[in-house]
């Protein structure tokens, strides 16, 4: 193609549209011979949107900068090396990868120092994600507030549009799919999900659960979704719409494990997220009908009311499950000494049973059965153990093993941000290893190798 750029690196084609990605936006994960491919010329590159969500303009084919984004209108639709978004969630095991997490910064409760400047925290630099895409993970679930606010009048937060801006743009750069994943919105705050905090490390009014109860929370949850799906549909590194981290009316209310009572007494209320899920999953659709969409279930999308989460009618709708089963294990503190594999009671039944990989595989076969029953694709977009747990590496490597025989994506709860002053909050950081008393990265640690043996199967899409 006559006079292409020096910088050009990765192509995506969908219909007879291509993206055009240049100096590093993805471009570990493509061949740069795809530009021999393409018909048209660069003459007919028209300005779209950078990755950070602002217009780009140009004059001519040689005015192209590095880290712009455009398109290059061609005439043959059926090129055939496009990323297909829905193909990477339905044939088996695509997406390798962890969750990256921020959340709004509250100088009151938070100092100066420890979440950072803000209005975000912690702050992240590329380096966190170059570091992730060097380990052969291909994706990021960025779990984030959600871009309104979460006290009426519901309305955009630009510095929050802007935070998630930023990080969609660190994933590009790094050659990583994105999922947003919101934890917030229109009566829902962080500490709605943090909620055992609550009088210990943040006072309880800081939890806003309306949201469950106010019928105009949820259509501001609606409203934020189709403003959002608007915002990044065109964004070809954003693989997936995760509609709420974690839904739980169940506990905050009703303080229940249980979902049979639940749904025998809240079916079709405001309290249950099967009527609201679908309702913000058509209004997606209404301005992007090509971004899948991520649904989990009540519980925190424990595994174990997975069965109760409802499909809806809308297209390209994956099913999620977070697994942190059992917690007597994965969120054990670090003066206590219960191992994998090991005999004790892990359901809080007061018997003993057999905690080993045959464990594992009847939970999360659970998953997998929801997927064949209603013929859609299903994943575990959260998991994890606390490092120092004896027997973490093992459990890893078996629960990871069991993802991929079943042919779930994947995301490890946490990829942490080297943001020095929360050093030492790494119970989860598998980066630091798997003795508790080191804060600091350990790149060849025991976690880190059953990580990458898996994240290492991961290909150019």
């Amino acid at each position: 193609m006559a006079g292409e750029p020096d910088l050009l690196q990765a192509i995506q084609v969908s219909g007879g549209t291509a993206s055009v990605f240049w100096d590093g936006y993805l471009g570990a994960r493509y061949s740069v011979e795809y530009a021999a491919s393409l018909t048209g010329t660069w003459s007919s590159l028209t300005p779209q949107t950078n990755l950070a969500g602002q217009p780009e303009t140009m004059s001519a084919p040689d005015a192209v900068t590095s880290g712009r984004f455009y398109r290059l209108q061609t005439d043959d639709p059926g090129l055939p090396f496009g990323v297909d978004k829905w193909a990477l969630w339905t044939n088996g095991t695509r997406l390798r990868g962890a969750n990256v997490y921020q959340r709004r910064v509250y100088p009151d409760l938070d100092g100066e120092e420890f979440y950072g400047p803000g209005p975000l925290g912690p702050p992240h630099t590329q380096d966190d994600f170059n570091r992730l895409a060097d380990l052969r993970a291909n994706y990021v679930n960025i779990s984030h507030p959600g871009l309104y606010t979460e006290s009426p009048p519901y309305a955009l937060d630009t510095n929050v549009q802007n935070g998630l801006d930023a990080m969609i743009d660190k994933a590009a750069r790094a050659g990583l799919f994105a999922v947003i994943s919101f934890r917030t919105g229109p009566g829902r705050s962080e500490f709605a999900i943090l909620r055992d905090g609550a009088g210990d490390w943040f006072p309880s009014n800081m939890i806003n659960d309306a949201v469950w109860t106010n019928a105009a929370a949820q259509d501001g949850w609606v409203t934020m979704w189709q403003y959002t799906a608007a915002r990044y549909r065109d964004q070809p590194v954003v693989v997936g719409y995760d509609l709420m981290v974690e839904p739980n009316a169940d506990d905050a209310y009703f303080q229940s494990w249980d979902p049979d009572w639940f749904y025998s007494q809240y079916s079709n209320t405001l309290y249950d997220w099967n009527q609201l899920h679908p309702r913000i999953a058509t209004a997606i659709r209404e301005v992007d009908s090509n971004t899948p969409i991520l649904v989990g279930g009540e519980g925190y999308s424990a595994v174990d009311w997975m069965p109760y989460l409802r499909p809806s009618t809308n297209p390209l709708v994956v099913y999620t499950a977070h697994n942190y089963e059992p917690f007597v294990y994965t969120h054990q503190d670090t003066n206590e000494t219960s191992p994998y594999p090991g005999y004790y009671d892990i359901d809080y039944d007061g018997s003993p049973e057999n905690f080993n990989k045959g464990w594992l595989s009847n939970l999360l076969h659970t998953v997998y059965a929801f997927g064949t029953n209603h013929h859609v694709p299903v994943a575990v977009n959260e998991y994890g153990v606390v490092r120092y747990a004896r027997g973490a590496p093992a459990f890893l490597d078996d629960e990871l093993d069991l993802f991929e025989r079943y042919g779930f994506n994947h995301a490890l709860w946490v990829w942490a941000a080297a943001w020095p002053p929360q050093a030492e909050e790494d119970s989860f950081d598998c980066g630091h290893g798997t003795n508790a008393a080191v804060h600091t990265d350990s790149p060849s640690n025991a976690l880190i190798r059953v990580l990458t043996n898996y994240w290492g199967r991961n290909e150019a899409p």
